[in-house]
């Protein structure tokens, strides 16, 4: 098949899974500070934000997905059995979603998961259906876990996907990068820049109007 353009139909920007965790310092042993990551995770993080408010400026749907566990661990299922210790549980301050800083609005959408996957046992599969969506630009992090475990997902749904290479963040340089080949090696030309999509974004919007 030819290259597919970048956005295609409906498009739908998928904030995932940055939580007010990335802005804190790290996290005391034992509340909250189980998952590695790469250095500058938080200025990727923040670059991340450009991409939320070119999302506004275009009227782009916007969900923010929130991993989230109960407090007495039970929904953990088999995440503990590699390199990650207890993360994103509900009484850990860095699991909020921090409006004050994503500018999340009362229009925008949010999805719980207890999986790595934002499709995995939540409803966003109903939600992208409603919006019509054809194209999902992904943000956040991990980019080795959940981001890639949402693109492949996506891709299997026969959505375009495309994820954002500097607004998103591995739990190391070489996973990162892993994982940016194998999704481009799913669907050539998901991985872009922030200044590749924004701008592409913004042409779309006026090719539109």
């Amino acid at each position: 098949m030819s290259r597919q353009p970048t956005l295609v139909g409906n498009t739908v920007l998928l904030v995932i899974d940055i939580q007010a965790s990335a802005f804190l310092p790290p996290a005391p042993e034992g509340q909250g500070g189980g998952i590695p990551h790469v250095d500058d995770y938080s200025d990727r993080m923040r670059r991340a934000l450009e991409v939320i408010e070119a999302a506004r400026e275009v009227n782009m749907p916007t969900v923010f997905i929130q991993e989230i566990h109960r407090k007495n661990n039970i929904d953990y299922g088999r995440e503990l059995d590699g390199s990650e210790g207890i993360h994103c549980r509900e009484d850990h301050a860095g699991t909020a979603l921090p409006k004050e800083i994503t500018g999340q609005r009362p229009e925008d959408y949010f999805v719980p998961k207890r999986r790595y996957s934002a499709f995995f046992g939540t409803d966003l599969e109903i939600l992208l259906k409603g919006l019509k969506a054809e194209t999902l630009i992904m943000i956040g992090g991990m980019t080795d876990v959940c981001v890639h475990y949402t693109f492949v997902d996506g891709h299997q749904h026969d959505y375009h996907c495309r994820v954002i290479a500097d607004s998103c963040g591995g739990t190391s340089k070489a996973a990162h990068q892993a994982s940016l080949n194998a999704m481009e090696y799913l669907q050539e030309g998901a991985v872009l820049s922030n200044e590749e999509i924004i701008a592409i974004m913004k042409d779309s919007a006026k090719a539109a109007a």
